[in-house]
């Protein structure tokens, strides 16, 4: 049987206040990737930012940008030179249908030939201390996209997308070989949390990859950014969960694996994860449950613990 290979590429790295040397930093990764052989790169969850959502009151449109716009367009230039695809989170600034202006943290993805692909918007938005996302991003109600290019169909899911079984399940249905999944995600300085985020971050995405046999992609940032630790350590598994490889946690880093394609089938074939499904039992799922938000939040110990931690008790 004849191999369906590609080559995926991740670009984790430190963001700091100044967008252009974050741009220019990122882009000579991106060109770095496609010369050794990358033929999909992702970059982490508003590449070009610092993480501003762990403050409230901070003014969108210093971090925004259009689609098309800045970004897109110096990334198409680098995809049509290379031949490559590149999916690229920005934080973006765009006209309703209404002609109001909204916020949303997206993923731009610019095809092998430098065409703009429609737009994913992230869909599912925490708001927590130190993660205050609904203060800054509109929840986007375009559902999933699936991207289907010359080295593979993909999906794109977003940070906070990531901790819902349902999401990944709808992009594989829709055809989905490569799940990415742009993160910024890390610890609170000063805050001692009851379990291991970086193991569950870890854990849970291997699980969409065994439950749906696909391979995941995960690319997270690194560094310092005010009172938030980014731990890195982005990968990429196979859709057994076995991770093929990981970067460090604490320094810039270009990850690149060569993927065969055909073994999602190989896993969906042997296991029968999916042809075994019951979807006549699953109607509960899309009920309208436990989705209010509790009034008890403010006096959650932990978040009253985070908020101490990050100076806004």
């Amino acid at each position: 049987m004849k191999q369906k290979c590609t080559t995926v590429g991740l670009v984790q790295n430190k963001v700091g206040p100044e967008m252009s040397k974050n741009f220019a930093r990122t882009c000579k990764m991106v060109e770095t990737a496609a010369k050794k052989g990358a033929q999909i790169i992702c970059l982490q969850e508003l590449y070009n930012t610092t993480y501003f959502p762990q403050k409230q009151h901070e003014n969108k449109d210093k971090f925004a940008e259009f689609i098309p716009g800045a970004s897109t367009s110096m990334f198409a230039e680098v995809a049509k030179i290379y031949g490559v695809v590149i999916i690229v989170p920005v934080y973006e600034k765009a006209k309703n249908k209404a002609g109001k202006w909204e916020y949303h943290n997206s993923a731009a993805v610019i095809d092998h030939n430098g065409k703009l692909l429609p737009t994913y918007r992230k869909i599912h938005i925490p708001q927590d201390p130190g993660f205050y996302e609904k203060d800054y991003f509109k929840q986007s109600d375009s559902g999933y996209r699936v991207y289907k290019t010359k080295f593979g169909t993909i999906a794109v899911l977003i940070c906070y997308d990531q901790w819902y079984p349902e999401t990944a399940r709808a992009v594989r249905l829709m055809g989905a070989e490569i799940i990415f999944y742009p993160t910024a995600l890390g610890n609170i300085i000063g805050y001692k949390a009851e379990g291991d985020w970086h193991e569950a971050w870890q854990t849970i995405m291997r699980g969409h990859a065994i439950a749906n046999s696909v391979f995941v992609a995960a690319v997270n940032r690194v560094g310092t950014e005010g009172k938030m630790k980014f731990f890195g350590q982005s990968f990429i598994c196979d859709p057994f969960g076995k991770v093929l490889k990981r970067a460090g946690s604490g320094q810039d880093e270009i990850l690149i694996q060569k993927i065969d394609l055909e073994k999602n089938k190989f896993f969906a074939e042997g296991w029968g994860f999916l042809r075994n499904r019951r979807p006549d039992t699953y109607k509960s799922l899309t009920a309208n449950k436990l989705v209010s938000k509790s009034k008890k939040l403010k006096n959650v110990a932990h978040y009253k613990d985070e908020k101490k931690a990050l100076g806004q008790t």
